[in-house]
C-alpha cells in the first residue's frame, strides 16, 4: 500500500494527522503498524495511551472483516438442500402386455411407440396374435425411418430446411378472420426463430378462452378489455386551456362502460404518474389537471403525460382482437406479454401461445421453448406450402436449447462456438477468426465437414468414417 493510502486510511480510523505522519516515518503499511506494537509505537515518540489506541483502531477494521468473513461462510455453509421430486412412469396394463411381448420376440422400441401403441389399442380386446404383428410392423417401420450409423444429420437438415427454404417469399399476411393483426410470415419469420431474437418483428399472442367467455361474445369482450391496455385517449378527450394553464379531460361515457372503466380509476391512476401527482382534480363531470407553474414547456409535458398515461390493461398488448375459432371465443393480440396473460380470469392457460420464443423460455422453461421453435419453425413453412419432415426440425431445436438456455445459429451462436477454426472461418468473418486461433495457438482436427472439404480430403461421415487395414500374408503363412 502506498504511503498516501496508509495516511487516508489511518485518517479514517480517527487518527490525528500528526500521530499519522509519526507512524509513516518508519512503517508503510496498517500491518506493519498492527504487527509493531504498543512499545515500538511509545519509541517512535507516542504517548502509551494513544498507542494502545491507535493499535485497537487498526485492530477493529481487520477484526471486522475477518468476522464477516466468518459469517459469510457460515451462511455459504447453511444451504438448504434441494427437494428431489420422483414422478416415474406408472404402466398400464396394455403397456405391459406389448413390453412383454417385445421382450418374447426380441424387439426393441422407444417407450413413446409402445404407450401410442397402447393408447390406440385400448379397450379393444385384441388377441396376443394381432398384438404381436401389430409389434413386429411397429419395429420394422421403425428401422425403415432410422438414420444408417455415421450419417451426416446435420447436414441432411440443414438441406431438408434450407433448400424449401429458397422458394418461400417475404411477405406479412393477415390472420384469417381477424382484421389489423398483422404477422411476419415466410423467410422473415424463420430468420428471425434461427436467430432467436428477443423480441419478434410483429410479436402476437392466440388466446383461448374457457368457461363463459368461451361461449358469450360479450365476456369474451370484457375479458379482451383486460387483456387490451387502454390509454387515457381511448376513453377520454384531452383539451388544452393555455389561459389557465391547465388541460381538461373530457371522459367518454360510453367507452368508459365498454371498457369498463370509472372517472375515479381515471384519477387514482393519473396520480400515480410523478409529474402529475398533486395536480389532478374532478370538477363536475370533467377531469382538471392543473400546472403548478406558469410555463408553457411545462404544460407540454402535463399533456404528454396525461395522453400516454396507462389506465388499466397489460404492457405491451397495444390491441386485442376477438375471433371467433368452431363454436368459441378466442383472442388475438398485437403485442406479447405471456406472463400476465396467464394471470387474467377466463384465458385458458394451458392452450395460451406467443410467438415470442425467448419469452416461453423465460415464463416456462426451457422445454417448452423447444417446444415453440418446433411449432413455430414447422407453422411457417407449412403456411408457405413446404413439406419438411418435422425430424429436421426438431433436430435443430434440440441444438438450439441443449445447453439450457436458448442459442441462435450464427456467428454469435451456434456456428460461432464450433471447435473446429476452419468451420469457423467459412462461415462468417473469416480473418479475425484465423488471426484469432493463431494468436492462440488453436489446433484443428479436422472432424468435421466443413473443415475437411478446405483441405480437400475425405470427411468423417460414412463410408469415409471407416478405416480399413489389411495386413497382407507372408510368404509360407498357412491360410
Amino acid at each position: 500500500m502506498a504511503k498516501k493510502d496508509t495516511m487516508n486510511a489511518l485518517l479514517s480510523r480517527d487518527i490525528s494527522e500528526k500521530s499519522a505522519m509519526l507512524l509513516l516515518t518508519k512503517y508503510n503499511t496498517l500491518k506493519s503498524i498492527g504487527d509493531a506494537g504498543v512499545s515500538e509505537l511509545v519509541q517512535l515518540g507516542l504517548e502509551e495511551s494513544e498507542a494502545a489506541t491507535i493499535i485497537s483502531k487498526i485492530g477493529k477494521s481487520s477484526s471486522r472483516s475477518s468476522s464477516g468473513r466468518a459469517k459469510a461462510a457460515v451462511e455459504e455453509v447453511q444451504v438448504v438442500p434441494m427437494e428431489l421430486i420422483s414422478n416415474p412412469h406408472t404402466y398400464t396394463g396394455d403397456e405391459e402386455r406389448l413390453l412383454a411381448i417385445m421382450k418374447r420376440e426380441n424387439v426393441k422400441l422407444p417407450l413413446k411407440v409402445v404407450m401410442d401403441i397402447a393408447a390406440r389399442i385400448r379397450n379393444n380386446n385384441l388377441s396376443d396374435e394381432i398384438c404381436t404383428k401389430l409389434i413386429t410392423v411397429a419395429h420394422r417401420m421403425f428401422i425403415s425411418h432410422s438414420m444408417d450409423p455415421n450419417e451426416s444429420a446435420g447436414i441432411m437438415a440443414a438441406q431438408s430446411i434450407g433448400e424449401p427454404g429458397t422458394q418461400m417469399n417475404m411477405r406479412t399476411f393477415h390472420y384469417a378472420g381477424v382484421a389489423n393483426i398483422n404477422v411476419t410470415q415466410g423467410l422473415p419469420r424463420l430468420i428471425e426463430i434461427v436467430d432467436a431474437r428477443r423480441v419478434p418483428s410483429t410479436p402476437s399472442m392466440d388466446i383461448p378462452l374457457v368457461g363463459i367467455a368461451a361461449e358469450d361474445e360479450n365476456v369474451a369482450r370484457r375479458v379482451s378489455y383486460e387483456i387490451e391496455m387502454t390509454t387515457l385517449l381511448n376513453v377520454a378527450e384531452v383539451e388544452t386551456d393555455i389561459t389557465n394553464m391547465r388541460l381538461i379531460i373530457n371522459p367518454d361515457t360510453r367507452k368508459m362502460d365498454d371498457r369498463g372503466v370509472k372517472i375515479d380509476d381515471i384519477v387514482e391512476r393519473l396520480n400515480k404518474v410523478r409529474i402529475l401527482r398533486g395536480l389532478v382534480e374532478v370538477r363536475d363531470f370533467d377531469i382538471l389537471v392543473t400546472s403548478d407553474e406558469p410555463s408553457y414547456k411545462k404544460l407540454q409535458q402535463i399533456y404528454d403525460a396525461v395522453k400516454n398515461a396507462k389506465i388499466k390493461g397489460i404492457d405491451g398488448i397495444t390491441r386485442a382482437v376477438l375471433s371467433k375459432e368452431g363454436s368459441s371465443w378466442k383472442i388475438v393480440t398485437e403485442g406479447s406479454n405471456l406472463k400476465e396473460v396467464l394471470k387474467v380470469a377466463g384465458v385458458d392457460a394451458s392452450r395460451t401461445m406467443t410467438n415470442s420464443i425467448l419469452e416461453v423460455a423465460d415464463v416456462l422453461g426451457i422445454e417448452a421453448a423447444r417446444n415453440s421453435i418446433i411449432h413455430e419453425a414447422y407453422g411457417t413453412l407449412s403456411e408457405a406450402g413446404l413439406n419438411v419432415d418435422i425430424r429436421h426440425i426438431m433436430l435443430v431445436a434440440d441444438l438450439m436449447t441443449n445447453d439450457g438456455y436458448v442459442k441462435a445459429i450464427g456467428r454469435h451462436g451456434i456456428s460461432g462456438r464450433k471447435s473446429s477454426v476452419l468451420a469457423r472461418a467459412a462461415f462468417e468473418i473469416t480473418a479475425p477468426h484465423l488471426l484469432h486461433a493463431a494468436m492462440n495457438g488453436e489446433v484443428d482436427h479436422l472432424e468435421g465437414v466443413a473443415e475437411n472439404i478446405i483441405v480437400g480430403q475425405p470427411v468423417t461421415l460414412g463410408t469415409g468414417a471407416v478405416n480399413l487395414i489389411y495386413t497382407p500374408k507372408e510368404k509360407g503363412d498357412k491360410e
